[in-house]
C-alpha cells in the first residue's frame, strides 16, 4: 500500500530531543516501510524521517487560521501528487477538509480527548471513508458519543532500547518520570515513598513558568533530601537504566490520562507500576498483575509494602504483546487493509 502519514506542523519527525507522537510516527513509517509499504510524509521542515515521498507543511503554527487554510491546500495537493492508498494524520482534523468527502480512505488519530462537534461533523461529511483511532479505549468512548467508526491502538515502545531485568535488589528505590506537575502526581509518590521509608528518585522536566514553577517550589523543592532525590530530565539511556534498576515506578495521576508512554516503558524493563485507576490506566496496568492501581496514598503505602509479589516476566510480557512495534503496526495495517477493501466494494 501507499500510505501518507502527516504530522503537526511544529513537530519534525523525529525530534531532535525528546518527543512523544513524532517518535512514534517516525517508528510508524520505518515498521510500514520495512513491512514493504511506500510511506510518504507532511510534517515540518527538517524533518529527517527516512520516506519514499516527502511534503513540507508551508503553515508552522497549528492554532493559526491563515496557516490552517494553506496547510489544508498543502495536503490537498500532496495527496493528489502522492495518490495514496491511505491517508493517516497525526495533525488537526482541519487539514483533510478539502478531501474529507473524497472516496480516498483517511484515517484519524487521536492522542488526547476529541472534539464531539468537531468529529461529528467530518464523519457526515467524509461519506463513510473516515475511520478514527485513539491511543485508548478511553479516548475512543469520548469520541463514540460523536458517533463513526473508532478503533482503540495504543501507542508503542521500541522493545530493543529496553532491557528486561528480572529482579532487582531488596533495597532498589522506587522511581517518579514524568514531567514534573500537579497532574502527574509528584506529590502523591513523595508522601508515599515517604511513608513507606524507601528511596523515591523523581526524573522528568522541571517547569520553570506559572503554576508548575510554584508547584515544584511549594510541593517538591521542600521534600528534596534524605530519601527524596531529583535527577532531572533523562535520555533514552538513562531512562532504561531507571526504570530497569527500580522497585516500582509510582506515578499516581491527578487526571484523565489518554495513553501515558512511560508506563509501557517501565513494563517494557519488567518494573512494576503503581498508579490510579484514572483515564487509560486500567486498560495498560491489570491491578495485582503488572502493579497496582490505587486511590489514595494509604493505599499506595499499600502497594508499595505488595510490590515484590509482582512478577515482572508478567510485566515484560505485557509489554511485549500490547505495545511492541510490531503488534501495533499490524493493527494500524488491519485498519488500512480494511478501509481499502471497503472503498474497492
Amino acid at each position: 500500500m501507499r500510505i501518507l502519514l502527516t504530522a503537526d506542523p511544529e513537530l519534525e519527525v523525529p525530534p531532535k530531543l525528546y518527543g512523544g507522537i513524532e517518535r512514534i510516527i517516525d517508528s510508524l513509517a520505518r515498521g510500514l516501510r520495512q513491512r514493504g509499504h511506500e510511506v510518504g510524509l507532511v510534517a515540518r521542515e527538517g524533518s529527517t524521517c527516512p520516506v519514499d515521498e516527502f511534503f513540507v507543511w508551508p503553515g508552522g503554527v497549528s492554532q493559526s487560521f491563515r496557516m490552517t487554510v494553506a496547510n489544508s491546500l498543502a495536503l490537498k495537493s500532496a495527496i493528489k501528487k502522492y495518490c495514496p492508498d491511505v491517508v493517516h494524520s497525526f495533525s488537526r482534523l482541519a487539514y483533510l477538509l478539502p478531501n474529507i468527502s473524497a472516496q480516498t480512505p483517511k484515517i484519524m488519530s487521536y492522542q488526547r480527548q476529541p472534539s464531539v462537534i468537531t468529529t461529528k461533523w467530518a464523519r457526515r461529511l467524509s461519506v463513510d471513508s473516515l475511520t478514527f483511532t485513539g491511543c485508548s479505549e478511553h479516548i475512543c468512548m469520548s469520541g463514540r458519543v460523536g458517533g463513526g467508526v473508532w478503533e482503540s491502538i495504543p501507542n508503542f515502545i521500541e522493545l530493543d532500547k529496553y532491557e528486561y531485568q528480572p529482579f532487582v535488589r531488596d533495597d532498589a528505590p522506587l522511581v517518579f518520570l514524568s514531567r514534573l506537575e500537579r497532574i502527574k502526581g509528584v506529590h502523591n509518590a513523595i508522601k508515599i515513598a515517604k511513608m513507606a521509608g524507601r528511596r523515591l528518585i523523581i526524573a522528568g522536566n522541571k517547569i520553570e513558568y506559572g503554576e508548575g514553577a510554584e508547584y515544584w517550589k511549594k510541593e517538591i523543592s521542600p521534600n528534596l533530601g534524605g530519601n527524596i532525590e531529583y535527577i532531572g530530565a533523562v535520555d533514552d539511556v538513562q531512562k532504561n537504566k531507571l526504570l530497569g534498576n527500580a522497585a516500582a515506578l509510582v506515578v499516581p495521576i491527578e487526571w484523565e490520562e489518554p495513553f501515558g508512554i512511560v508506563f509501557a516503558e517501565a513494563l517494557a524493563c519488567g518494573t512494576p507500576v503503581i498508579s490510579s485507576q484514572r483515564g487509560s490506566l486500567p486498560e495498560i496496568i491489570d491491578s495485582g498483575i503488572h502493579g497496582y492501581l490505587v486511590n489514595n496514598s494509604r493505599e499506595g503505602l499499600d502497594a508499595v509494602g505488595r510490590i515484590s509479589q509482582i512478577d515482572r516476566a508478567a510485566c515484560r510480557r505485557r509489554a511485549e504483546s500490547h505495545y511492541s512495534l510490531d503488534s501495533v503496526i499490524a493493527r494500524y495495517e488491519s485498519v488500512y487493509e480494511q478501509r481499502v477493501r471497503s472503498r474497492i466494494r
